[in-house]
């Protein structure tokens, strides 16, 4: 592609003479362009891959490295006086996810696209995201996350289906995402739409009516369901998605030769997560209207869809109140009703039944008895879902659980992220691990290369200077390249323990201030929303960002250690994070990360994991070993068990730990008083003295001991060096074509 003749053919002007705007502009519909002339796959049967987040990041360069015209593009544009990376800042990141559930699908389908395989996502355009986050006063603050631009990838097409509700009728319009594979096909993800979406009704931060279905279906994801308007419009909005995406699938199948009873040999549908559960008795209630028996229909049905167990948290497997279902999806309510009929007259047991006694109806329930397929999302998630949160399901249906470890694009998170490691890994291995990542196990070959390992430091040192710099141009933070970079970045929540961290970050402080200072500067920096209802979740970030202030103003610990607290934490600003950490928080309580990605991420990027025996974690110890990793805490046996005898109790941690004592008390101590909300910080304190319900203070030495020692070795820089390499060198296994190949040959068998 010669970057100048497109320029030209748009605007009668070389790259020279065009601004950056103009530049993107132009490259997204030449881009655009080329990737719709991919061929896209064909064959009788298609993967379906519906969910309700896609958060696939920026989409230029990714989409011209699929293509295989990233460098050669960046070289004409630098020829012209023109910095590709600036160009990029012109893109806005789409709001169509939120957290790792969001990222794991944007994975998934370019994985999809590059093994050639026949398969698009199925979702909803969302125009204002979850939210984007603004801090205020040391609090997260809420505005609409607006992306949508005459200059971005959404490409409408003239699909409209009717969906109805009890009581309205909207139109869903279809919009497409071209989804590049590497040096392969295009294929796409598709949006649904509301015809009449009206963002003006948006008022003060991210409040709208809720009761306005026919104007903000699909304003925002997870709109806040702490009401029952709310939760209504959560019902509304999954419905709206399965509905028209169950008629696009039937009208694609029947197109392709399906004469409906023949279904599941045109299409597998993989249902991700519990949201777009309604998928099942949407498509069985199509089926009926189109002349097949319900019998029949939940047959075909069962043969057809698929179900993926994301969490291990009862209270994120979603239920809603029938009564709820008879206000918005009156006509699924008698379907349903047959379905639990079925399970009642099959299983006495209640626990496997879809509607419970509280006229609850489970839509994980509904999943693992009408599909083939249940599968969990790391080696210990997919156990602890058979042996104890799924087991009555295990007991019935065995054959249907599987376990498919997670994975993700090595494009965009080492190519993309850090072109730096990436063109240093080719020149020692070649370039085979772009396509076959077990490949990068070819450089164990130089672990004990000494000017291998001193470039890897380099490397590293590079990548954090860059993120110093992009720190302090975009968001006015100052931190010290020399320092370590420790580094959590997780959607905010008790579990993944950011608590644990900030209380660490107490610990710290006081030692520092009673004249232990550390051998060399720690930066700790933390990225993470938090959900408007989720109160506990808007403490803690509250509190990281008082310490955060009390820190910068305090020239006694402020050249030993510095808080960050990165505001609006996205994709793009993961790809500056991560390339530059040191140390990897992957501390969730043991047994209740299903498996996590971010961990991969900074593993593949050269990070050393600090970590509990959680989700992906286990994994990444049985391939790193055990020195090259930092483990610490209870096992998941050991919690799971504390739970079932409700033996916890966090005051006698509390009170006996002087360690814990201190760093807790220090939460309404007067140094934070003076600079937080007093409420805020005191129901913290209450929470974790009363009831730390994700067990922070049995971790809490533990945690020390391991944090202080990955602290002590990196001094060793040349054995540091070596952690490094044997993370990237052993984070093949978590590529997301690897978890799509086993998907196909397991599962869809396309």
């Amino acid at each position: 592609m010669n970057v100048n003749d497109v320029l030209m053919n748009v605007y009668g002007r070389a790259a020279a003479d065009c601004t950056n705007e103009e530049i993107y502009a132009a490259l997204l519909r030449k881009v655009n362009e080329l990737a719709s002339e991919k061929a896209s796959p064909t064959g009788k049967k298609k993967l379906y891959y519906i969910s309700a987040e896609f958060l696939i990041g920026k989409l230029l360069s990714n989409n011209l490295i699929n293509l295989g015209i990233y460098d050669d593009v960046k070289n004409q544009l630098a020829e012209s006086g023109k910095d590709i990376c600036q160009i990029e800042e012109i893109e806005n990141e789409p709001s169509l996810g939120n957290g790792g559930l969001g990222r794991l699908a944007a994975c998934f389908l370019d994985s999809i696209a590059t093994l050639g395989l026949n398969g698009d996502g199925i979702g909803l355009n969302y125009h204002y995201g979850l939210f984007r986050q603004v801090f205020r006063d040391n609090a997260q603050t809420t505005i609409p996350d607006k992306w949508l631009s005459e200059n971005c990838w959404l490409n409408k097409t003239d699909k409209v289906y009717p969906v109805k509700f009890g009581g309205i009728e909207v139109s869903a319009r279809l919009y497409e995402i071209n989804v590049t594979g590497y040096d392969s096909v295009t294929n796409k993800l598709r949006l649904f739409d509301i015809e009449g979406i009206d963002e003006s009704i948006v008022t003060d931060g991210i409040d709208f009516d809720k009761m306005e279905i026919g104007k903000n279906l699909t304003l925002f994801l997870y709109p806040d369901d702490s009401d029952e308007n709310g939760r209504l419009l959560r019902i509304y909005q999954q419905y709206f998605m399965v509905s028209a995406g169950a008629q696009l699938i039937l009208d694609e199948c029947t197109a392709r030769g399906c004469t409906l009873r023949d279904l599941d040999d045109y299409a597998v549908i993989q249902i991700n997560d519990t949201h777009p559960t309604m998928v099942i008795p949407e498509l069985i209630r199509l089926l009926i209207q189109r002349g097949i028996d319900i019998d029949e229909a939940i047959e075909i049905v069962s043969r057809t869809c698929a179900y993926t167990n994301h969490t291990i948290l009862a209270e994120a497997l979603e239920k809603w109140n029938i009564s709820q279902l008879k206000k918005v999806v009156p006509q699924l309510v008698p379907i349903i009703e047959i379905l639990d009929d079925k399970v009642r007259r099959k299983f006495d047991e209640p626990a496997v039944h879809i509607i419970d006694k509280d006229d609850r109806v489970h839509m994980a329930h509904i999943d693992i008895h009408y599909s083939f397929s249940v599968n969990g999302v790391a080696s210990l998630h997919t156990e602890i879902l058979k042996n104890e949160e799924l087991n009555h399901f295990y007991k019935l249906y065995p054959e249907k659980f599987n376990n498919k470890t997670n994975g993700i694009t090595f494009r965009r998170w080492l190519m993309h992220s850090n072109p730096e490691l990436s063109a240093y890994i080719t020149e020692l291995i070649g370039d085979g691990w772009k396509k076959d990542a077990d490949e990068l196990e070819k450089l164990l070959e130089y672990r004990n290369d000494k000017e291998v390992l001193i470039k890897l430091l380099d490397i590293k040192q590079n990548k954090k200077i860059q993120l110093k710099n992009y720190l302090s141009a975009k968001q006015g933070i100052e931190i010290n390249e020399n320092s370590v970079f420790d580094i959590q970045i997780k959607r905010l929540h008790e579990y993944k323990r950011q608590q644990l961290n900030a209380l660490y970050v107490i610990h710290k402080y006081l030692e520092i201030k009673s004249g232990k200072k550390p051998v060399r500067p720690i930066t700790v920096i933390f990225g993470a929303k938090a959900a408007p209802a989720y109160i506990i979740a808007q403490d803690i970030i509250h509190l990281i960002l008082c310490l955060q202030e009390l820190i910068a103003n305090d020239p006694e610990v402020k050249p030993y250690l510095n808080v960050v607290m990165v505001e609006n934490y996205n994709v793009t600003l993961a790809e500056k994070l991560i390339p530059a950490c040191d140390i990897s928080e992957q501390i969730s309580l043991a047994s209740k990360e299903a498996s996590g990605t971010g961990n991969m991420k900074f593993m593949l990027n050269g990070a050393v994991t600090l970590g509990t025996e959680d989700g992906a974690n286990v994994e990444i110890h049985q391939l790193a070993g055990d020195d090259n990793i930092y483990i610490f805490g209870d096992d998941s046996e050991t919690v799971v068990e504390r739970y079932k005898k409700a033996s916890y109790k966090a005051k006698e941690y509390y009170t006996k730990n002087k360690a814990i004592k201190s760093a807790v008390d220090f939460i309404i101590g007067e140094e934070l008083m003076e600079l937080g909300d007093k409420e805020r910080l005191e129901r913290l304190f209450k929470e974790l003295t009363g009831k730390d319900w994700f067990m922070t203070f049995p971790d809490f030495d533990s945690y020390l001991k391991a944090r202080e020692k990955a602290y002590a070795d990196y001094e060793d820089r040349i054995e540091w060096a070596e952690k490094m390499l044997v993370n990237i060198a052993k984070a093949g296994y978590f590529s997301s074509d690897r978890t799509i190949a086993e998907y196909n040959k397991d599962i869809w068998k396309l």
